[in-house]
C-alpha cells in the first residue's frame, strides 16, 4: 500500500506517522507514506498556493491549477484530466484520491476497510482555507469529512484516514483476528431468521489488579469458562 499526501504543513506529519502501529508498519516496509509539499507547484516565486474568492467573502481559496500540478506530479495526465477516462485509469490502477473536507461524506470504518482492501495507492489532499476551488473535484474521487465540527486544516484528517487503513492491512497488527473483535468491525448476529452481520461497539475490558478500592473484575471473566465469557462480551 501506498500513501501519499499533499499539505501545506508537512511537518505536522513528522511525528504522528513515524511513531506506533504507523511508524512500526513503514520500517517494515508494509505501507509507503509520502508527504508532498504543495508550495512546491506554486507558479510563482513566492509559493502561492491560494487566492481570492470570486464573488467575495471572507478566506482564501486553494487554486485548481496548483493542485491539479501537484496531482498530475504525483500520478501522471491519464489519471487526472477531467474525464470519465481518468477515473477509470485511476480505477484499474486501484488508485483513489481523497480530499478532507467539512463537507464531505463521514468517515467510517466500512470506508477504511473498503481502502485497505480496494487500493493500492491513496492520494489524500489535505484541504485549508476557506476551501478549494470546486473544479478539483473533476480529479478527486471521495470527499471524506471526519465528523460534524471544524478543525484548523486537513492535516489531522488526512493522519486519521491514514492510520485507520493502516492497521488494516495485512500483517500490520500482531494478531490476524485482532481487527475483527474492535469497535466498529462487523461481527456476526444471530436473529430468529437466520445469521447477519452488524457493526456494534466493542465490550468492556479488564485487567489487573482483579480487585481496586472495592471494584472486583465481573466474575464471568475470571470464570474460564470461555463459552460464557463470549456469551457475556456479546451480550
Amino acid at each position: 500500500m501506498k500513501i501519499t499526501i499533499i499539505t501545506l504543513f508537512p511537518h505536522m506529519f513528522e511525528g504522528y506517522l513515524t511513531e506506533s502501529i504507523v511508524g512500526r508498519a513503514r520500517k517494515r516496509g508494509q505501507v509507503e507514506i509520502s508527504i508532498v509539499d504543495l508550495r512546491a507547484f506554486a507558479k510563482d516565486s513566492y509559493g502561492t498556493v491560494d487566492d481570492r474568492p470570486y464573488g467575495g467573502g471572507t478566506g482564501m481559496v486553494l487554486r485548481v491549477d496548483v493542485l491539479h500540478a501537484c496531482l498530475q506530479s504525483i500520478l501522471g495526465e491519464d489519471m487526472t484530466e477531467p474525464s470519465v477516462n481518468a477515473k477509470k485509469y485511476r480505477q484499474n490502477a486501484r488508485v483513489r484520491v481523497i480530499l478532507t473536507s467539512a463537507k464531505g461524506k463521514t468517515y467510517s470504518q466500512a470506508v477504511a476497510e473498503k481502502y485497505a482492501r480496494k487500493f493500492n495507492h491513496l492520494v489524500i489532499i489535505a484541504g485549508h482555507y476557506e476551501g478549494v476551488d470546486e473544479r478539483i473535484m473533476h480529479f478527486v474521487d471521495d470527499e471524506a469529512s471526519i465528523g460534524k465540527y471544524i478543525v484548523t486544516g486537513g492535516e489531522l484528517p488526512a493522519s486519521i484516514i491514514a492510520d485507520s487503513v493502516v492497521r488494516l492491512l495485512p500483517g500490520v497488527l500482531a494478531k490476524a483476528d485482532a481487527t475483527q473483535h474492535e469497535s466498529y468491525s462487523l461481527k456476526e448476529h444471530k436473529t430468529v431468521k437466520g445469521t447477519t452481520k452488524v457493526r456494534r461497539k466493542e465490550h468492556p475490558h479488564y485487567t489487573r489488579p482483579e480487585e481496586y478500592m472495592g471494584m472486583k473484575v465481573p466474575d464471568v471473566l475470571t470464570s474460564g469458562d470461555h463459552q460464557k465469557i463470549r456469551n457475556w462480551r456479546d451480550r
